[in-house]
């Protein structure tokens, strides 16, 4: 989980986890009050300087390992220790603040991971269709751009299977075995 500062990493990681999640919120200072502009998230408290982390099962065969990135640029030195063996990561962006997304896909897209981008619905804020956001980032024509709320656990793993769907269908392809023997 990826984006800016204040899109809701944090909380989709809570609301998708089956246990109870790592987190390493710390409360907003006036220290930081200099570096985080709280413009349209006035109401944030808490910030995340490490990571969280939670786990999800898909089906028996199937976990996912849900690392969420720290927002704020101060911190931006541990995504690259986050994302570590990553096989995708889930972009949020906040409609109100869309250009605080922008960092993440240039992020992904120079290390060649996959993601796709997931449009937060908060409560106020316009709903731009999905296109629009695609056109507004200049995303390429095969990176999913979805709608989901971070608060409502059905609606992050829907999020999540769209992005499994979506590292399935661009997997590179296996070549067979040769020379098996019986």
């Amino acid at each position: 989980m990826a984006g800016g500062f204040g899109v809701g990493k944090t909380t989709f990681v809570g609301a998708v986890s089956e246990i109870a999640p790592l987190s390493t919120e710390e409360l907003l200072t006036t220290v930081g009050a200099a570096t985080d502009n709280l413009d349209g998230i006035e109401n944030k408290v808490e910030t995340t300087v490490a990571m969280d982390f939670g786990r999800i099962t898909l089906d028996p065969e199937h976990v996912l390992y849900l690392f969420g990135t720290p927002g704020q640029q101060r911190f931006w030195f541990m995504w690259d220790e986050l994302s570590e063996g990553a096989l995708g990561a889930v972009i949020l962006a906040d409609t109100r603040r869309l250009e605080d997304c922008f960092a993440a896909v240039d992020f992904f897209e120079q290390r060649g991971l996959a993601f796709i981008v997931a449009i937060n619905d908060f409560d106020g804020g316009y709903r731009y269709d999905p296109a629009e956001v695609r056109a507004a980032i200049d995303l390429d024509p095969h990176i999913p751009v979805v709608r989901c709320d971070a608060r409502i656990s059905s609606s992050g793993v829907q999020t999540l299977l769209t992005l499994v769907r979506h590292l399935l269908a661009h997997a590179p392809a296996t070549a067979p075995s040769h020379g098996a023997h019986t």
